[in-house]
């Protein structure tokens, strides 16, 4: 070591080596360790965040650079102060402001972003309750309010579609026509509550006794609409049939107001084939409906259009 250097210049080079460059190396492991995120970024909250520790990393190396120019002031106070140790502390202060300003530049960023984040959890909040509104109202337009199930308008959109699929690959489908035999009779005797439980419930097990590829819907009053898609045989279809008279047909048993009443139900069924009784949507209900009719008159459960 030169023994002419000044004790000034021995605290700079102590100050520079030992201290300054330990920090270094300990703020350059501690951004990448910020960088290194095990996932990106992906969203403002998570940028926020990071920016925010960054932050506190320039700060903290802002206030080391005062303590170290600090020292140096101190040491060099009663000694002579060489040019280049002169010139090397008002670089150092000049660094240190640069860092300050950072700071207080990232701050402001950081509070910008803030804003951002709020202004955002606001517009997703508003998007979301759109977005909830527009499901509740599109379900509302295509459901049946008592039942739940699809209404007409959803029923003739699928039966649309069937026909489309069926003409384009020579497919078979059933439609079916359910009507519940003198269900007005319940309405007149118990009350038009009861005869919403009844329904509510019937609506039920007719969805249950549904397939997964098949639409059930409420037509209308005590009338129900289906499509039974790839149906190979009439025999196929009279299982389905015979299956939803037989779930219809489980007593229901109502209880509300002074009322405790047991009733059984038997539905009428009329079933249309395409393409066989109709290659439109029309004259498949339009048969279907009128083998209901048989069906109910005749008291057989269901009849084909083909039956007549």
């Amino acid at each position: 070591m030169n023994a002419s250097l000044s004790v000034a210049e021995l605290a700079c080079d102590d100050l520079d080596l030992s201290t300054i460059r330990t920090h270094e190396r300990m703020t350059k492991n501690q951004t990448a360790q910020l960088l290194k995120s095990p996932q990106s970024a992906n969203s403002l909250t998570q940028v926020l965040g990071q920016s925010e520790r960054v932050k506190d990393i320039v700060e903290e190396c802002a206030d080391d650079l005062s303590s170290v120019n600090t020292g140096l002031k101190r040491e060099l106070q009663d000694g002579d102060i060489s040019p280049g140790v002169e010139n090397a502390l008002e670089k150092s202060e000049a660094v240190e402001s640069k860092v300050q300003d950072a700071s207080e530049a990232l701050s402001l960023v950081n509070r910008a972003l803030q804003e951002q984040i709020n202004e955002r959890h606001v517009l997703d909040a508003q998007l979301a309750t759109v977005t909830k509104q527009g499901d509740e109202a599109r379900h509302a337009s295509l459901h049946d309010p008592l039942t739940g199930l699809p209404n007409r308008a959803l029923f003739n959109d699928r039966l649309e579609h069937g026909l489309a699929v069926a003409n384009r690959n020579g497919l078979h489908f059933a439609v079916m026509f359910l009507d519940l035999d003198d269900f007005k009779m319940i309405n007149d005797s118990y009350g038009h509550d009861v005869g919403d439980l009844v329904l509510q419930m019937i609506a039920g097990r007719l969805k249950e006794t549904t397939r997964d590829d098949d639409t059930v819907c409420r037509h209308g009053g005590d009338e129900f609409l289906y499509i039974l898609v790839n149906t190979e045989s009439e025999h196929d279809i009279t299982i389905v049939a015979e299956k939803i008279i037989n779930a219809v047909q489980v007593p229901c048993d109502i209880q509300v107001r002074d009322i405790s009443v047991s009733l059984s139900i038997n539905p009428s069924i009329g079933i249309s084939i395409f393409p066989k009784d109709g290659t439109t949507s029309e004259a498949l209900l339009d048969v279907a409906d009128k083998a209901m009719y048989r069906a109910k008159r005749n008291k057989c459960g269901y009849s084909f259009a083909g039956d007549d």
